[in-house]
């Protein structure tokens, strides 16, 4: 029978300490509201972490003497691991393809649904596919893409302008 392997419990665990595990004396404090207290004996920080109902982060344990930070562990630790899960940014990428003889009507959906996505934060390519004897009229396809960048200009900016790659022409536009 088989057992299921656990990872080390370094892995598993916060490496972080936090109050009385900070054993180092004299600590640089820094307070709650950002203000820097200075270098003060361990145990001295540790009261003034519980005169405001806070903890004692160790914040940068390589420093000498280290970093501590009163502050509330348990926001820290969630807003850390919700950085490490969203990575910070936002930015993704969302493509409307359109053709040379799409209809006006098809365009303005796209466009709507291309407004919503700058005004979420996402960057948008825009995408003229030519099919067949499409290719012969090239200007076609740079008309609607002109009509698309100044309908979105209000809502984004182009980052790249308008290129040929192969059967297709590409613009990005980042939000604003």
């Amino acid at each position: 029978m088989a057992l299921a392997r656990r990872p080390p419990q370094n892995e598993q665990r916060d490496s972080t300490r936090i109050n009385s595990q900070i054993r180092i004396t004299p600590i640089r404090v820094i307070a709650a509201d950002g203000e820097q207290l200075g270098i003060i004996p361990t145990e001295e920080a540790l009261d003034r972490a519980r005169e405001s109902g806070l903890d004692l982060v160790e914040v940068a344990p390589t420093e000498r003497p280290p970093v501590c930070r009163i502050m509330d562990y348990g926001k820290y630790k969630y807003d850390k691991n919700k950085k490490k899960n969203h990575g910070g940014s936002h930015n993704k990428t969302k493509e409307i393809r359109l053709r040379p003889k799409t209809g006006q009507e098809d365009i303005n959906t796209r466009v709507r649904q291309a407004i919503k996505f700058l005004k979420h934060k996402d960057k948008v390519q825009v995408s003229v596919l030519f099919r067949g004897r499409e290719m012969a009229h090239i200007e076609e396809g740079r008309k609607v893409m002109q009509s698309v960048i100044e309908t979105l200009s209000e809502y984004g900016k182009v980052e790249t302008t308008p290129q040929q790659h192969g059967r297709r022409m590409i613009c990005m536009i980042a939000p604003r």
